[in-house]
């Protein structure tokens, strides 16, 4: 299963038809904020997303704030994040890798893009080593 987390709702939907379009057989669950986000993850049992596609910008609970509040949970803090942002700020990178996201995407306008970013990320082998992340 794969969230996406996105106050805008084009983006959800653009995101979740390009999950349904990928040849791997997965879930997507969706929210609108890192609030509701972490409602849904805390109170969804055993089965947890293989990965969080994490928007920056968001009201009530920003990207930020929901990699700290993530981070803590005891449950939850190893599951993959990945930023997916308008920004491409090395400052928002920076400093969202420090917060514990994997990897940061500037959010893709073509849907072929999206496909491919999407893929890259399910297809790949994160392992964590002493707050590293490494990619095999």
């Amino acid at each position: 299963m794969i969230m996406i987390v996105d106050d805008d709702i084009d983006d959800r939907d653009f995101f979740s038809e390009a999950v349904a379009e990928l040849a791997i057989p997965t879930d997507c669950l969706t929210s609108f904020n890192g609030e509701n986000a972490l409602i849904l993850l805390r109170n969804g049992g055993d089965r947890l997303p293989d990965c969080i596609f994490l928007d920056l910008n968001m009201p009530k609970m920003d990207g930020r704030i929901f990699l700290v509040e993530l981070k803590k949970d005891e449950k939850l803090k190893n599951i993959p994040v990945v930023m997916y942002s308008t920004s491409s700020h090395q400052k928002d990178i920076d400093e969202t890798r420090a917060l514990g996201a994997i990897f940061f995407v500037t959010k893709p306008t073509e849907f072929k893009k999206l496909l491919q970013t999407i893929s890259f990320v399910m297809n790949s082998d994160w392992k964590f080593h002493d707050n590293e992340i490494i990619i095999h």
